[in-house]
């Protein structure tokens, strides 16, 4: 399993969008937009968070900044002379489908067909060199956590968990469960072990879940950790 950190040579998506609103703004009227004005075109509600961005741009040299002027920004080269890093970045990301939530809490019930219970639009990107190595990255899809049973794994309520589809899992494995007898799914770490299999937390305040195997339908196990705060800043 593999938390996502942030960090790449590649241009991100919201970094390329802004490119773009600087470019197309400049073309439109002349002169650069202020802070304002690309939050407002590239959807960015916070200018503290423009600036953030900006600033990185500024790192990577691909616009200047003068901060003696309110609309100072500009671009060194034309977008079409960086198309390299906007199709590396194509290349890179991998749309996961959000397709529901998993309770990181005790066994909670769920509507009896599927996980499938979110919009089937509701996507997250996916850098690929993100994955664990050698991990395929067909029938991926991902689970919104709600509950603190796993805190000491490093997931909290709100984190994406991206999972790969499984059938049997071995011990130790984090993985998302339904529990037939009960219509009822939880995420934990799972053992087999003296003909039950174990649903142990990752918080000590918490006590293990003992279920016959024949209840036990595997939906997944962990492969990577998406946190609820890196989305917020994405």
């Amino acid at each position: 399993m593999m938390m996502a950190r942030r960090r790449s040579k590649n241009l991100t998506e919201r970094q390329i969008s802004i490119l773009h609103v600087l470019e197309n703004f400049h073309k439109d009227n002349g002169y650069p937009p202020s802070i304002r004005e690309i939050g407002e075109q590239a959807n960015i509600s916070s200018t503290s968070v423009v600036n953030y961005y900006l600033d990185q741009l500024e790192e990577m040299g691909y616009i200047e900044r003068d901060g003696r002027v309110s609309r100072g920004i500009r671009l060194i080269k034309p977008l079409t002379e960086v198309s390299n890093a906007i199709q590396a970045v194509v290349d890179e990301l991998l749309q996961v489908p959000v397709i529901g939530r998993i309770f990181a809490a005790v066994p909670v019930p769920v509507p009896a067909s599927d996980f499938s219970y979110m919009d089937a639009e509701h996507m997250v990107s996916v850098a690929r060199s993100m994955l664990p190595p050698r991990e395929k990255t067909e029938g991926l899809f991902a689970l919104e956590v709600q509950g603190d049973s796993m805190i000491d794994a490093m997931i909290n309520d709100g984190d994406i968990v991206i999972m790969k589809p499984i059938t049997e899992a071995r011990n130790g494995e984090m993985v998302a469960i339904w529990l037939l007898d009960r219509d009822e799914t939880t995420l934990k770490y799972y053992y087999r072990e003296n003909g039950k299999v174990r649903l142990q937390p990752a918080n000590p305040t918490m006590e293990p879940i003992y279920v016959d195997p024949k209840t036990v339908q595997l939906q997944g196990k962990v492969v990577m950790v998406i946190r609820a705060v890196d989305r917020l800043v994405a």
